[in-house]
């Protein structure tokens, strides 16, 4: 049931700069001479040789080339402060014990739901504790936006208990289900817990999480259930109230 979320690592590149050099050789030819003998008075119509000019002197060493300064490198700017994350609505932990119509004589099963969402009404994440009538092993689901990296599964974490993880199970429209088996001694936890963390990857390979905050689940449990059809109306009262709100922000004309 348990599988590593993978996380992404960036690779620095290393370059090497190579510097060559010449050397240039300079030699002397030495000349040798001998005394010559005295040479016969040259005829007339001969001209005498001309005199040897003097050998320019040799040039004087180059002064080594002045480097130029390189310019200090730049100061490295402050990182960008992450966008702060849009307001959200959580619903509060709810029970409900749906009847099956189809089989009167099957176990009761109840959720104990909990969601989050935008002030515009659009699912993010939420979580339903599963208990089905005369069983021990509870199934604690949880369900995280469309976008994800199926492969990567899922990440639940109570407080600072040891995180656990969960493949995906299915997708429906609103998002992807993962499943958790628990137990009462796990259920305990969550009653005194402060919060469940549920996390996945997203398709640009980073961890997402949705916190969801604890509160009143232990009396939402332990609690008479809601009527489904009530616990709908509501929600959709609800969230029809809020948009419209959202919609009278956006038609007040600016100050």
């Amino acid at each position: 049931m348990m599988s590593a979320i993978t996380g992404a690592f960036s690779s620095i590149a290393k370059h090497a700069l190579v510097a060559t050099a010449g050397a240039l050789a300079f030699g002397a030819v030495a000349m040798a001479q001998t005394t010559p003998a005295p040479a016969p008075a040259p005829p007339k119509h001969v001209k005498p040789p001309r005199k040897k000019e003097p050998e320019a002197p040799p040039p004087a060493p180059q002064q080594p080339t002045q480097q130029v300064p390189q310019p200090a490198p730049a100061a490295p700017q402050p990182p960008q402060q992450a966008a702060a994350a849009p307001p959200v609505i959580f619903s509060p932990w709810t029970k409900i014990c749906p009847k099956n119509p189809a089989n009167p004589q099957a176990k009761q099963v109840c959720m104990i739901l909990k969601e989050v969402r935008l002030e515009t009404g659009q699912f993010l994440a939420g979580a339903a504790l599963i208990e089905q009538e005369g069983e021990q092993k509870k199934l604690l689901r949880i369900t995280l936006p469309l976008g994800m990296q199926l492969p990567q599964g899922t990440r639940l974490v109570l407080d600072n208990e040891q995180p656990a993880s969960a493949g995906f199970v299915t997708c429906v429209p609103n998002g992807c289900m993962a499943d958790y088996e628990i137990n009462p001694e796990f259920i305990a936890k969550m009653k005194k817990g402060q919060q469940i963390l549920l996390q996945g990857i997203n398709l640009g390979g980073q961890v997402v999480s949705y916190p969801l905050p604890l509160t009143e689940f232990g009396k939402a449990v332990d609690g008479p259930p809601t009527d489904p059809e009530v616990f709908a109306a509501a929600q959709k009262k609800e969230w029809e109230e809020r948009l419209r709100q959202q919609q009278q922000k956006q038609a007040a004309p600016a100050k």
